[in-house]
């Protein structure tokens, strides 16, 4: 039998509680809250314990125990009732853990993408702009660092420094910097076509196969990271065509 004494109505339930009206006649529906009698205006009438009771349901809701689950926990022993808190509590932990170090993540990101990069990556990228390489490249050099350090962690090192051995080479920089202004040069400018040729012959001399580093892998990255450089560009795109083909042959 409900115990009678201090009675609410469930606006004021709600209010004690943090929820609305509305929620807590979602929890008479699912059988969560019993739904007391009514009085002889025709209001329900509620107790100190459905407050207490509510806090409680709320409680639980508010940590992800679904619904049917929480039905369960108000109808079980106090062992298997505290028992099933301490897994919520697990569970919250760990979460919580996830949810810092995606905010740390996060506040990364909005103090600056190359915070995500290695010292020498960053001194790499400053050094771009003075090599006589554009905005834009920068740019874009800095996203494909950031995607291939986060998918290849145990490659990304060699690759990178690859490259940097490559700037320093005054022949292999300036064909990087002839990309570069190849962005919008016309598809079909005969500089696309030697650029093409001045690539292929220096990959064979630098790595001595048709394979370009990073490329002995089945990860579908080095193909998104190309796509990637390629998109903006028409240019690009067909040197990057050319340049394929002419490795097959």
């Amino acid at each position: 039998m409900r115990q009678h004494g201090l009675v609410i109505t469930i606006g004021q339930l709600a209010r004690y509680a943090g929820v609305s009206t509305k929620t807590i006649r979602v929890y008479h529906d699912k059988g969560l809250l019993p739904e007391p009698d009514r009085d002889s205006s025709g209001y329900r009438r509620y107790t100190a314990q459905d407050a207490i009771d509510l806090i409680k349901i709320r409680t639980l809701a508010g940590a992800g125990v679904p619904l049917a689950r929480i039905r369960e926990l108000r109808a079980a022993s106090d062992e298997d009732f505290q028992e099933a808190i301490h897994q919520v509590d697990a569970g919250l932990t760990a979460r919580i853990q996830e949810l810092r170090e995606t905010q740390k993540r996060l506040r990364r990101l909005a103090a600056g993408r190359l915070q995500m990069l290695l010292p020498e990556v960053n001194s790499h990228l400053d050094r771009l702009p003075a090599l006589g390489f554009s905005p834009r490249w920068v740019a874009l050099e800095t996203d494909l660092w950031i995607l291939v350090f986060a998918t290849h962690p145990d490659t990304a090192l060699e690759l990178f420094r690859d490259q940097t051995e490559a700037l320093d080479d005054p022949t292999l920089r300036q064909m990087y910097l002839d990309y570069d202004e190849a962005h919008d040069l016309d598809p079909y400018d005969p500089r696309i076509d030697d650029l093409a040729r001045r690539i292929v012959q220096a990959s064979r001399e630098r790595y001595g196969s048709n394979d370009l580093p990073g490329q002995d892998t089945d990860s579908e990255i080095p193909a998104l990271i190309q796509g990637a450089v390629t998109a903006s560009s028409p240019a690009w795109q067909r040197l990057d065509a050319l340049i394929r083909e002419r490795l097959l042959r």
